[in-house]
């Protein structure tokens, strides 16, 4: 099978399109045949060597976002049959290889796409919706009534966890930049702030709880913004020294987080989808073959949704 293979940590000249054995499920295993895969921030960092090193080894296929079509089903699996549609996040944070035409892995770490939802648009949901689902429904407890800060409102996990916080019927105040407060408002945020230009520590107060994937002094301010006894779930706590003194000082919580391969989040997700409560905004695609320009396009720091290769066959 083709694959978007590594062998070396650094810039985008280690990303090489190679032929690779493709993967064999094993008992409690599926075989899918990888139409679209997301591309995260994260696979940017480990392409780097800044990120779950100790979990990889060179060379490997990157990638861990994907949809596709069931192939075949190892021993034991119930879930799913030949072609099923199917989108997960597996193996995080080992290599799951999503780059590349197969992956196979646990039939738990997968779920059936929602009927009326393309390949692409299923691809970039899983590591960014499950994040946002498991901060806010399993971390918060985020409830109907309770007051929601997003931070990065605008980005992969942020956009989709402004909308999941409002199907929980929360107020959500988001954060983006100016030219993205149309995009954040049409997504149910009942405020948007401009972080580019205001104290958003200063001007957001009360708030049960923040989400915040950002490190350093941000993740910091973001703890003013809390109640007492409000909680700040950090995808970034690693990077931001002081955090657990500065909330313990303010009589607030502070969590890291890492996000789990789990099928019933993605099954509740896919809900969320047929009912028209969370959409997927994919903001550029690219061939597998160009899998160092979609990491451009998302080291960039500057999208708005998801980023997503495409790998094989119509939508």
């Amino acid at each position: 099978m083709r694959a978007i293979q590594q062998s070396a940590w650094g810039e985008n000249e280690p990303l090489r399109l190679v032929e690779v054995e493709a993967p064999e499920p094993t008992y409690g295993e599926v075989l899918v045949e990888v139409r679209a895969a997301g591309v995260n921030p994260v696979d940017v960092y480990t392409r780097r060597g800044q990120a779950y090193n100790r979990v990889l080894d060179l060379p490997f296929v990157n990638g861990w976002d994907v949809a596709g079509t069931v192939v075949r089903t190892g021993y034991g699996v119930a879930r799913f049959r030949p072609g099923d549609p199917v989108f997960g996040m597996p193996w995080f944070p080992r290599q799951a290889g999503g780059y590349a035409e197969y992956v196979a892995a646990p039939a738990r770490h997968f779920a059936r796409i929602p009927e009326g939802m393309g390949f692409s648009e299923a691809a970039a949901l899983p590591l960014a919706g499950l994040t946002a689902w498991q901060m806010l429904a399993e971390v918060a407890g985020t409830a109907p009534g309770e007051r929601v800060l997003v931070a990065g409102a605008a980005g992969g996990v942020g956009h989709l966890a402004v909308q999941i916080a409002k199907a929980r019927g929360a107020y959500v105040i988001g954060t983006a930049s100016a030219a993205k407060h149309d995009f954040v408002r049409a997504l149910g945020a009942d405020e948007v702030i401009d972080y580019t230009t205001t104290d958003v520590s200063a001007a957001v107060r009360d708030v049960d709880a923040a989400i915040q994937m950002f490190g350093g002094e941000a993740g910091l301010q973001a703890l003013d913004c809390l109640r007492p006894g409000g909680v700040l779930v950090s995808g970034q706590a690693a990077w931001t020294p002081g955090l657990y003194e500065r909330a313990a000082d303010l009589g607030v919580r502070a969590v890291a987080f890492l996000v789990d391969p789990d099928g019933a989040g993605l099954e509740a997700l896919a809900g969320l989808v047929a009912r028209g409560r969370l959409k997927v905004h994919v903001d550029a695609m690219f061939p597998l073959a160009e899998a160092a320009k979609a990491h451009d396009h998302v080291a960039g720091g500057r999208t708005t949704g998801k980023v997503v290769l495409t790998v094989g066959g119509p939508e």
